[in-house]
Formats: structure tokens, C-alpha cells, sequence
């Protein structure tokens, strides 16, 4: 098992590489305007840093979101071009998944993400491994924190309360918990974006008639 996994739906644009018993090698770098740019010069850097060719990789992972709509794409997109050219699967994980598995609680607790518009991304989980309820999009004021941890970026700690590590959705959490799931059997999701609001750019409607 060889599992490249990459996450673009923060402003973390990471990807690591596991070898089914460890992260062989993971590289982060916090950018919110160049999930593009970025992206696969990170995955060139953790293949050369694991001393791997790209065509010795099984399986393909990228965080699914919930995100912004534009670096979503980047990821997914990339997933499923590499997937196709190395002719190996493409999958995906929700990214709320990948924060909720690196915070290594074993208790109920929320994960909550940036969804900008002053609203988050949440998901509530029994622990680590096992989301119970969501995601959802949401301002932080309705959000049913109930005294629950909140695993995530520093938002609106006034409401939220203070954050429990991981603020990002690294992507050696995201490359275990895959190779966890694929090891078990367990039936992974396709490399599909998790929307749940509508983009903000719309197509342009016809052109109003003018008349004399």
C-alpha cells in the first residue's frame, strides 16, 4: 500500500505519503489565495522526500471538504487526473474528518472550519473516528458547542471556545486515516466535492431588452 493524500479545501494546501504503517513524508504550507500554484510542487516534494516514483503510488485520497469552492476543485481535480493516469483508485475523505482523527480525542467533541461569510464548516463526532452528525454550514452563533471541544482553527472563540490542535486538516491524518480504512476494508467515498452552499459565482443572465 503506498496512499498519496492532499487536502486543498483550507487555506493548508498539504499532502503526505503513507507506506500503510507511517507517514513517510508530509509537507504543509498555509496559503489561501495559491491552492494551485501550490499544489503539485507538495506532492513532487513528498514523493522525492519518501524516495518514491509517482507511478509506485495505489491509491489516491483528497479531502472532499466542505471548502471554498475553488480550492476544492484544485484537489479533487488533481485526484482524479493522477488517479487516472497511474490507473489506481481515487478517493475521498471528508476534510472535517481528517482535523477530527489528528485531535486523537476518544470523547464526543466538534470540529469546526473557516466557511468565510462569518459562518464555519462543522461536524459533531463520538470520537476520533466517527462523525455522528453532519457536515454543516452554519454562523458560530448557532452552533450547538453545548460545552463539547471544538477541534480546528482559532474562530470565534468567544462562541466557539478555544480551539483543540489540529488547526488544519494536515494531510498525514488524512493519508493514515485512509490507509486505516482501506486496510479494514472499509468502503471509502469517491474523490467528490462536499458542497453545502452554491458557489458565488453565478452565469450571467441574458441581457435586458432595450427599447426606444
Amino acid at each position: 500500500m503506498l496512499v498519496l493524500a492532499f487536502d486543498t479545501a483550507t487555506p493548508a494546501v498539504t499532502a503526505a505519503l503513507h507506506d500503510g504503517q507511517r507517514v513517510l513524508a508530509e509537507s504543509t504550507t498555509i496559503d489561501a489565495r495559491r491552492h494551485g500554484e501550490l499544489l503539485v510542487p507538495t506532492v513532487e516534494r513528498v514523493l522525492a522526500e519518501a524516495g518514491v516514483a509517482l507511478r509506485d503510488v495505489t491509491a489516491v485520497v483528497a479531502g472532499s471538504g466542505p471548502g471554498p469552492y475553488t480550492g476544492l476543485r484544485v484537489g479533487l481535480m488533481t485526484a482524479q487526473g493522477l488517479a487516472t493516469t497511474l490507473g489506481v483508485p481515487a478517493h475521498g475523505i471528508c476534510t472535517l474528518d481528517a482535523v477530527a482523527y489528528g485531535s486523537g480525542l476518544d470523547e464526543p467533541f466538534l470540529v469546526a472550519t473557516d466557511a468565510r461569510r462569518k459562518e464555519v464548516f462543522w461536524a459533531r463526532y463520538a470520537d476520533r473516528r466517527t462523525r455522528i452528525d453532519g457536515p454543516f454550514v452554519d454562523r458560530p452563533a448557532d452552533v450547538p458547542v453545548e460545552g463539547l471541544p471544538v477541534a480546528g482553527a482559532e474562530l470565534y472563540r468567544d462562541i466557539l471556545g478555544p480551539a483543540v490542535a489540529p488547526a488544519y486538516p494536515y494531510a498525514g491524518f488524512l493519508a493514515a486515516l485512509a490507509a486505516e480504512r482501506l486496510a479494514a476494508g472499509t468502503p471509502l467515498d469517491p474523490a467528490r466535492p462536499i458542497y453545502l452552499r452554491r458557489p458565488d459565482a453565478v452565469v450571467p443572465g441574458a441581457p435586458k431588452r432595450v427599447t426606444a
